[in-house]
């Protein structure tokens, strides 16, 4: 992987303020600069020097940049403002960070990254709830992988506890006939309102639902063959819904509660021994100070209830175990319901507190928000029920086939069909992971299938018209790649500049676990290409060699479009 052009200016600016008598505990504040009349990037941090240095900021700024070595890489420094400092980078040094390598963005120290994501409960079919934590992890999955770090997904499905008790007296009742079992729960959602139904009603089904969950938890033979058939059947669901979505998810990925079984009593005595755990009216209980979490909350992290079973915390402190200590890990990222931050921020400690996971070992919660109806309430069908997540997706591909089909009336039903399929999952992708995923969004199938403004079928609409140019030329996009680029115009500044930045953006993606601020990169890329293109003749140049530099960034615009939209999982299409 090259140096960054952040990583470049940031050792350049820093070895500078060093010569200026500038501290190592005064950062260099570096960010790219908003507006184009203000440079490429902007330096403030002379100001926060100078009122350490307790010297005039602008006269700092000036010492900064006659002490700046910066040969090749700018075309001019400005000092603007109070202090500040404009940053012009010189066309030749952004043309010669293009071509493939600036699509290398291999890391030279990496992680192993334990991704824990989609994790649906397996007593009921995947609905639109699960629909965020799928995308976004799959989209992180992807970038870590990108960068060179070992990826380790994790699907935490539910698959242990008193619902599968209740399910599985509810199939016993059905039918003994265990070779009948994927007929019995072909709609999870219906055998599951019955059998959750039945245990409400009858007290007598109930008490031999909590007796099927003891022996399941035992190792009952015959038990556990049904809540192993159970188990399959609702895999085979989930995982229809993941290869839908187009997501590297597969049934290995899948780790049930029930894995870590075994580990949840040295759990609990691990903790009461060393203290960190305590007993509470008979529950062993975890209680946090408001230094520990940040905010005071009386709430405890209980790992044992009272009439000893054990909940989900107990779970997930074994699984921290597990990924620490067999997988190696030294990140774990929760992609996470950001109504379970206290539950994280609680796990994180007692891992933390207990060495559970070592301080070195990073742990973070990817918190997201809810998806909301067109009405500003959680998506619900029409009748207030849950909707399916295979329904959406289905909806939503037979929403954008109809749109390919009248854009394209000529083209054959397999043509059709596949643009469809590809459009509509990509829609569904984009307008969520485009979203900040801390907040609430609005579903919406006729903004996120529109062909102008932020969304998907815009971004693989640019594509084509990039990849229209080089069926024109009778060339490929490859073949122009790595060839020479002559910047001449501000357009052209601006999109080479944009494409150099690619790394960096990624860098804060993997950093922040942020998807959209890729989305935004992607989209701006976009917007930048069209400019350029409407600006700057590409086939119609007269001058061969500036002819053959525009279709260099015109392909240098393709590729990096193409794995840029791949990391959201999102393949891009040769025509539309």
């Amino acid at each position: 992987m090259q140096e960054t052009i952040q990583h470049i200016l940031e050792q350049k600016f820093r070895n500078a303020f060093a010569r200026t008598g500038i501290g190592p505990n005064i950062p260099v504040v570096l960010q790219e600069s908003g507006r184009p009349e203000f440079g490429d990037y902007q330096i403030n941090g002379a100001m926060a020097a100078a009122k350490q240095l307790k010297q005039n900021p602008r006269e700092l700024a000036q010492k900064i940049i006659e002490n700046v070595e910066l040969t090749n890489v700018i075309e001019k420094l400005e000092l603007a403002g109070p202090g500040f400092i404009n940053i012009y980078l010189a066309d030749e040094f952004l043309a010669s960070r293009l071509g493939n390598k600036v699509l290398d963005v291999s890391l030279a120290q990496t992680e192993t990254i334990v991704v824990d994501y989609s994790a649906p409960n397996l007593a009921k079919e995947m609905h639109v709830g699960h629909l965020r934590s799928t995308v976004i992890g799959d989209c992180l999955v992807r970038v870590y992988e990108y960068m060179g770090n070992k990826v380790i997904r994790r699907n935490h499905v539910g698959d242990w506890g008193t619902q599968f008790g209740m399910l599985t007296a509810y199939l016993l009742e059905l039918n003994q006939n265990k070779e009948s079992l994927q007929m019995e729960l072909g709609d999870l959602e219906e055998f599951y309102r019955k059998a959750k139904a039945k245990f409400d009603a009858d007290e007598n089904f109930a008490n031999k639902a909590r007796e099927y969950v003891v022996r399941l938890q035992s190792g009952d033979a015959e038990i556990l063959a049904l809540w192993q058939q159970f188990v399959e059947v609702s895999l085979d669901h989930c995982q229809e819904v993941c290869d839908r979505l187009g997501t590297k998810l597969t049934r290995e990925d899948a780790v049930g509660e029930s894995r870590y079984n075994d580990l949840l009593a040295p759990m609990v005595n691990k903790l009461m021994e060393e203290g960190i755990a305590v007993d509470s009216n008979g529950a062993k209980c975890i209680f946090f100070t408001e230094d520990e979490l940040g905010s005071k909350d009386e709430t405890p992290f209980i790992i044992q209830k009272s009439d000893g079973g054990y909940l989900y915390a107990t779970t997930d402190i074994a699984a921290v175990y597990d990924r620490v200590n067999n997988l190696h890990a030294t990140r774990l990222v929760y992609v996470i319901d950001s109504r379970q931050s206290l539950h994280l921020k609680q796990l994180f400690v007692v891992a933390h507190k207990s060495h559970i996971a070592n301080s070195d070992v990073k742990m973070e919660h990817a918190a997201f928000g809810t998806m909301m109806g067109e009405d500003g309430k959680p998506f619900k069908t029409r009748t207030g029920g849950t909707v399916k997540l295979i329904d959406l997706i289905n909806e939503a591909i037979t929403r954008a086939t109809t749109l390919v089909k009248e854009r394209n009336p000529e083209w054959s039903d397999d043509e059709v069909a596949s643009l469809g399929h590809i459009l509509g999952v990509a829609a569904m992708k984009y307008a969520d992971l485009s979203k900040n995923r801390t907040t609430d969004y609005i579903f919406s199938f006729d903004k996120m299938l529109a062909f102008e403004g932020n969304t998907a079928p815009y971004l693989l609409y640019a594509y084509t018209r990039v990849n229209s140019i080089f069926l024109k030329a009778q060339s490929t996009i490859d073949a122009y790649l790595n060839k020479d680029i002559m910047i001449t115009n501000g357009d052209e500044h601006k999109l080479a500049l944009h494409i150099a930045r690619f790394a960096d953006r990624l860098i804060q993606v993997a950093k922040e676990n942020y998807p959209h601020y890729l989305c935004s990169y992607i989209y701006e890329l976009a917007v930048l290409f069209m400019k350029f293109y409407e600006s700057s003749p590409i086939l119609k140049e007269a001058d061969l060699a500036l002819r053959d530099s525009r279709l260099a960034l015109a392909a240098n615009t393709a590729k990096t479009l193409e794995v840029a939209l791949s990391l959201l999982g999102i393949p891009v299409v040769a025509k539309m």
